[in-house]
């Protein structure tokens, strides 16, 4: 277990530094020695959890014991209702692999992450340039048509509207960092990411859009009216992303 001086949950509110301390232990003792690492990524490890963010946590695993699961179901189950806890189970062995196929994710992990428990297993992984860039363009490209259909489905909710945006919000912003480091910017938060490239454009609604991101991560609600605009402005921002990554492609 962390101490107390290198304490990587000190930033995160109470509720959910118990709730992950117990959820450690928990599994430490469902997995036993094949229990690697713990990771923390995402907004909770760059201390910016929010009322709709998920707590993103990697199990390293030896092997996938069904014993160790089965211990480990009922009281992750009562974490997730609690503080939204979200793991992803990973045997070492499918590391490599699992970093190539989602390299946009795991570019974010390795700007953004916290060892729980264990070794860090990311120290010195580097992801080639040219997976990065193909599997960042589908990832956008993937956003875009999740967009479309909140604003065509969910249209006549305002509150729904709301939600798309925020559930928008994390993917968005960790795809701006990712391009910016491509393009020899390196950056380690999305939302400063995503602020840089939108204000160097001219286009003063893609500048409004930011606060509004924010306010629906933060409240889980907007006001009446703006939703359906900062949809289509998100929509019109990616697709914005996409045509940067497609010159990058251009020159390989």
């Amino acid at each position: 277990m962390v101490t107390a001086e290198t304490n990587p949950l000190s930033d995160l509110p109470a509720q959910v530094t118990r709730l992950l301390k117990e959820f450690i232990d928990t599994a430490q003792t469902a997995f036993a020695s094949d229990l690697k690492s713990i990771i923390l990524f995402g907004s909770a490890a760059e201390g910016r959890l929010r009322a709709t963010s998920d707590v993103n946590v990697i199990l390293l695993l030896a092997q996938f014991d069904q014993r160790g699961a089965e211990a480990l179901r009922e009281p992750l189950r009562v974490v997730q209702a609690a503080i939204r806890l979200s793991p992803m189970f990973i045997v070492e062995a499918e590391l490599p692999s699992a970093i190539t196929a989602f390299a946009e994710k795991f570019s974010d992990i390795l700007r953004r992450r916290k060892i729980l428990f264990g070794a860090d297993p990311f120290v010195g992984v580097t992801i080639p340039r040219a997976v990065v860039i193909a599997r960042l363009d589908q990832v956008l490209l993937n956003l875009v048509l999740r967009l479309r259909e909140a604003y065509v489905m969910r249209g006549l909710r305002e509150e729904q509207l709301a939600l798309a945006v925020a559930d928008a919000a994390g993917p968005l912003r960790s795809c701006a960092a990712t391009l910016l480091e491509i393009q020899g910017t390196p950056i380690q938060s999305g939302k400063e990411g995503l602020e840089r490239i939108v204000k160097l454009t001219a286009n003063k609604e893609w500048h409004e859009v930011l606060p509004r991101l924010s306010e629906a991560r933060e409240k889980r609600i907007l006001p009446a009216g703006v939703a359906g605009a900062t949809l289509e402005r998100l929509i019109e921002i990616a697709i914005s992303l996409r045509t940067d990554i497609s010159r990058l492609q251009e020159q390989r």
